[in-house]
């Protein structure tokens, strides 16, 4: 019997002692993956609104997925074009642009989401 307590004793003391060394164990694994937005749903835009640009809805990245912002009317600005919000590649990574108004005379001009 008392030879079973000792063998007992020494399991529970190893035990403990091992305790810490399994807890520092890391077996994590990261994959990364470069996933850019869906493609756009199908939205038929709304008739032109005098004075009004049409910015097209676009998709957002919320910190978890992707969700689709719906497209909204901009009042317009003379002398401006309104460029749509986007996303574009760079290197192994999707970057999102925000839209914004561009002078007519600055090159990529884009009216109501159609290239002029």
């Amino acid at each position: 019997m008392r030879t079973k307590n000792l063998l007992w004793s020494l399991l529970i003391a190893a035990g403990i002692a091992l305790a810490p060394a399994a807890g520092q164990a890391d077996s994590r694994v990261s994959i990364g993956i470069a996933v850019g937005p869906p493609p756009p749903p199908v939205v038929v835009a709304p008739a032109p609104q005098p004075g009004y640009v049409w910015a097209p809805g676009y998709w957002a990245w919320n910190g978890y997925r992707h969700v689709w912002v719906e497209g909204y009317w901009l009042a317009a600005r003379p002398g401006y074009v309104w460029v749509p919000d986007r996303w574009e590649r760079r290197g192994p990574r999707w970057h999102h642009v925000n839209g914004h108004w561009n002078s007519r005379h600055a090159g990529r001009e884009f009216h109501g989401g159609r290239r002029h």
